[in-house]
């Protein structure tokens, strides 16, 4: 097999990032956009010792689960992998990752339930974060750092779109260039939105720490009639692929959003983590607080807590929660949080968990529960070594991504805990990406 070969490929799997998988001349091929069952017609685009990549040209024969995209960037665009099967096939695909990273990389034995879908397949996201570039305005081609402009996106909001072209349109009456990755010039960055039933909040980053036109900005998002709650500016004035500066300024509003999820509220500041399917995460932290068993009577860890969003949704039913977090900003969004529904039975502390824990259970007591939902990395060994000699009764780890999930659960096992029971939930439909909730008992 060469590069620049056309083939004939049945595909037979499924890969990680949501590929189909076949195989001609002795050798995997991987081919985006493509299901199982499918006949394709295939270009070579890249040939290694015991894989090739190949570019879908033809469906020879099509899946009885593949279905007309609705997004006309779809298979440019490399931030869905799955718009072209049915939802159907989407969930089993999802649970079968799942399934097969715990038993591949975990080495464990333990079924993966099924998929908890999602409550609407488009326009699902409360946060967007779309770059500005000479290129345009809208997201990476697959595979690279191109952006597409794009006018809408089907996985966010209405009013991002709207947003997204007057900031257009203002940038060129007022000539306000878009960034330059090559030279570091120009001054707008990204577009960055976060949306909740009782607003939007607008974030501009730029390269300059005073935004020309502000006043201008401000008038034409107003006039869009939409639930506007505040508009700020981020300053990243560094070559770097990190999208946020570590400034803000607010230039019309507030600087935070609030929303409510199972009766409980928050205030959410742009730089703290919060899940962005807001209608799937009622679902989520219920699947996580029903795996937690809770009696009233439990000392609760929730370890890289964030806002404190899913340890304030079970406080209630909690005798006292310790949140640990290690961004300072997502912390004070914790204890404010807290105070705005009433909780008193919460504990905020800014630091590494793996330094902080040990000390906290001589101050506040032995967790019988310690709940885990760590960045796509995962839990580090020095952490998870940790959480084991804390001795919890339960762990309810929250994952999302299965891959370091199976690895972080194979060591455990290694410290006495086992996953007794794993439920994926789809929190990113189209895309293949999915959430797993997982309760490991001792």
């Amino acid at each position: 097999m060469n590069k620049n070969d056309i083939t004939e490929i049945e595909i037979t799997g499924m890969t990680d990032d949501g590929s189909g998988v076949g195989h001609a001349d002795g050798i995997a091929v991987f081919v985006p956009y493509t299901i199982v069952g499918e006949t394709v017609r295939t270009l070579i685009i890249k040939v290694n010792k015991t894989y090739a990549i190949g570019k879908l040209l033809e469906v020879i024969v099509p899946s009885q689960h593949r279905i007309k995209t609705e997004c006309p960037y779809f298979y440019k665009c490399g931030g869905c992998q799955l718009m072209h099967m049915d939802y159907a096939a989407e969930l089993a695909y999802k649970r079968q990752k799942v399934s097969d990273c715990i038993k591949r990389i975990g080495g464990i034995d333990t079924e993966v339930g099924e998929v908890i879908p999602a409550v609407e397949r488009f326009r699902y996201r409360n946060k967007v974060q779309m770059p500005v570039t000479v290129d345009g305005i809208g997201f990476y081609r697959r595979n690279s750092h191109n952006v597409i402009d794009m006018e809408d996106c089907m996985l966010q909001s209405e009013h991002t779109k709207e947003i997204t072209s007057t900031i257009r349109k203002w940038m060129a009456k007022y000539g306000i260039a878009p960034y330059n990755e090559a030279d570091n010039s120009g001054i707008i960055r990204h577009i960055y939105t976060r949306e909740s039933d009782n607003g939007i909040c607008l974030v501009i980053v730029s390269t300059k720490d005073e935004l020309p036109y502000s006043n201008e900005l401000v008038e034409c998002i107003l006039e869009l009639n939409i639930p506007i709650s505040g508009i700020l500016l981020n300053i990243n004035n560094k070559k770097t692929n990190m999208i946020l500066g570590k400034e803000y300024k607010t230039i019309w509003g507030e600087n935070v959003i609030k929303d409510k999820i199972g009766g409980a509220e928050f205030e959410i500041s742009p730089a703290s983590f919060y899940q962005i399917n807001r209608q799937q995460t009622q679902n989520l932290y219920s699947v996580a607080e029903k795996m937690a068993m809770l009696s009233g009577e439990e000392i609760v860890y929730d370890i890289y807590c964030g806002i404190g969003t899913i340890g304030l949704f079970m406080a209630k039913r909690i005798k006292k929660i310790v949140g640990i977090e290690i961004v300072p900003q997502a912390v004070e969004n914790a204890k404010k949080n807290a105070e705005l529904n009433g909780i008193d039975n919460a504990v905020y502390y800014c630091g590494a968990a793996e330094k902080l824990t040990k000390s906290l259970i001589k101050k506040e007591g032995r967790p019988d529960v310690i709940i885990l939902d760590p960045p796509r990395k995962g839990c580090d060994e020095a952490l998870l070594t940790t959480v084991s000699e804390a001795e919890p009764d339960r762990i309810v780890y929250i994952s999302c991504k299965p891959s370091t999930l199976a690895r972080d659960l194979k060591f455990l096992a290694t410290k006495g805990y086992y996953a007794q029971k794993i439920t994926p939930v789809d929190m990113f439909p189209c895309t293949e990406h999915v959430e797993t909730v997982c309760l490991i008992s001792r």
